[in-house]
């Protein structure tokens, strides 16, 4: 887990969101660096599996690690209105994800349309421009 910077707020609010715009600045010059890193690592890993073989049992190490490729079944819908009647008629929604989708709620929303079972609540953020 990350440690968390400590530091003094100003106290005035105008400091406040001069030193937001600046840190946030900051923030993006070093992802940059982080996302040319994230595709080294992609094409690393994409590297060692096209050309390791896909078996457990084998691999490639080197002197601070060890590559295997690991292949497992992820599961894909292929027809969802045959899902959707076995999960009803088996009762089995544990297969499902329990998230709302937040365009379709807002589009029923913005129609005037309740939804049963769905409350919402206010997420306030800052809006932050240079000036």
């Amino acid at each position: 887990m990350a440690q968390s910077i400590k530091f003094k707020l100003p106290k005035s609010l105008a400091i406040c969101a001069d030193q937001l715009y600046e840190t946030k600045a900051k923030r993006l010059e070093a992802q940059k660096v982080v996302d040319a890193l994230q595709a080294q690592e992609t094409a690393l890993r994409e590297h060692l599996i096209d050309n390791l073989p896909k078996s457990e049992a084998t691999g490639v190490a080197g002197k601070v690690a060890r590559a295997t490729v690991v292949v497992k079944e992820v599961p894909q819908v292929e027809d969802w209105d045959k899902l959707w009647v076995h999960i009803k008629k088996n009762n089995a929604f544990e297969l499902l994800q329990k998230r709302l989708s937040t365009t379709a709620v807002a589009e029923r929303w913005d129609a005037g349309k309740e939804i049963p079972g769905v409350n919402h609540f206010k997420a306030v953020s800052i809006s932050l421009n240079k000036v």
